[in-house]
């Protein structure tokens, strides 16, 4: 049996294990206020906020290390058995917080989430490089982060959804179980890479290994390629330009992932219901971003830009685009509006997200995209939990202002991390 465009159907299963991802961790904050009414109800305002804070920089931190760990994970293991490693694990991590009694036992199951669905990006970053040439990198990465997008556009309606019909603890056990019905159509489908796929049409593989490099390099020898050691890829200043720009943009993502629901919550005192009205806005700006940053791209490269034009092109109009409207956030109005300014900052980050993720493929061989992932990845989330770690102190009082000044200040060091560390994107040689 062959199967026509089957790198299409490979990076749609990788986007729809992103959308269970995010509905899967979105949980916690959509549940939140049904949560502490039950486990918490003689906490002020403030110590439940503390507490939602505690538990998600718990999750960020086991994130932040299951970025590297899996990273290797899937250097070593491949992209099939990586993803079931991966979502195996989480999805029965989501089930477990049916269990939670208090701060403790959600700290671990947060800490066991975080781990295991950390495996999703540089899983992503790998698929991607051992699947799409050079020319169709950002467009699979962009139809990659829309699952993010789409995961969090049905995840507040659908859980607020799910409160009518069930409790909070069965809500976590019902999604979680729709991560292990997502392990069969993966097991049957990537049964190898493009190479000895036994399914994939001859042209179709012909298509993807003789465009695998970018398109600066004429060189189609994996032998060939640049795969250094970890200690040899963390001596170049073009990984660090990878890893602080993804330390800097990431957090303005979390910002808006962790606090949607509670934002939404104090500053508008909408309950549960309420937040799955307008708490999903947001996401369809950032879905929107994700193709138009993968679409600009791919135009670009093939109207004869190079690689390297092309990412800090996109990768620039999407931090300008999110700056004015996290400073105008500062006084956003009202509910629908504050949504809708939410859309842009997302539509920027997405536009520039998927360009800043795959540089790794671009600047290294198939066998270092995933450790270098992996690397920015954990240094991403580590931004984000100090961001995280800040935000009940910032907005104690109920204005969440400085939060965003900070993210306007961050989507600049992105820009400029991209534009100074790395004079030119393209395939870097070894330096022995």
């Amino acid at each position: 049996m062959k199967m026509k465009n089957l790198r299409w159907w490979v990076v749609t299963l990788v986007a729809l294990a992103t959308v269970i991802n995010y509905i899967d961790r979105s949980a916690l904050s959509v549940l939140w206020p049904d949560i502490v009414e039950d486990l918490f109800p003689n906490e002020s305002d403030f110590e439940r906020k503390q507490i939602y804070a505690n538990i998600s920089m718990v999750f960020i931190l086991s994130y932040a290390f299951g970025q590297a760990i899996f990273g290797k994970i899937f250097d070593w293991v491949g992209t099939r058995l990586g993803f079931v490693i991966s979502i195996g694990v989480w999805s029965l991590a989501t089930a477990a917080h049916a269990f939670a009694q208090g701060v403790l036992s959600f700290s671990i199951f947060r800490a066991v989430l975080g781990m295991a669905e950390a495996g999703n990006w540089p899983g992503a970053a790998k698929s991607n490089a051992d699947w799409f040439p050079s020319k169709e990198r950002a467009l699979a990465q962009g139809i990659f982060n829309s699952g993010a997008a789409i995961g969090g556009i049905i995840a507040i309606p659908l859980i607020a959804y799910l409160t009518v019909f069930f409790n909070w603890q069965m809500v976590f056990v019902v999604i979680g179980l729709v991560g292990l019905l997502w392990l069969v159509p993966w097991i049957v489908l990537v049964k190898a890479p493009p190479k000895s796929h036994p399914w994939i049409t001859d042209e179709e593989r012909e298509y993807i290994l003789t465009g695998q490099r970018t398109l600066n390099v004429d060189n189609n020898n994996d032998d060939e390629e640049y795969n250094p050691s970890t200690a040899e890829l963390l001596s170049r200043k073009q990984s660090w330009g990878v890893i602080i720009a993804s330390a800097a943009i990431d957090p303005i993502w979390w910002l808006f992932v962790f606090w949607i629901p509670i934002y939404l919550n104090e500053v508008y005192a909408m309950d549960v219901k309420a937040i799955g009205i307008y708490g999903w806005v947001p996401y369809v700006g950032a879905m929107f971003g994700a193709w138009f940053g993968g679409l600009l791209a791919q135009n670009r490269i093939k109207a004869g830009w190079t690689v390297d034009k092309t990412r800090k092109l996109t990768i620039s109009l999407g931090c300008l685009i999110m700056l004015p409207a996290l400073l105008s956030m500062a006084d956003p109005g009202g509910p629908t509006s504050a949504v809708m300014i939410m859309a842009v900052i997302l539509f920027g980050f997405q536009t520039a997200i998927g360009n800043v993720q795959t540089l790794p493929s671009d600047l290294y061989g198939k066998k270092a995209v995933g450790t270098l992932s992996g690397f920015s990845g954990m240094a991403a989330k580590l931004g984000a939990l100090g961001l995280t770690a800040l935000v009940p102190i910032l907005t104690a009082d109920g204005n969440y202002t400085p939060a965003f000044v900070i993210g306007a200040s961050l989507a600049v060091i992105a820009m400029l991390a991209i534009w100074i560390l790395i004079p030119k994107v393209e395939p870097l040689k070894s330096l022995k």
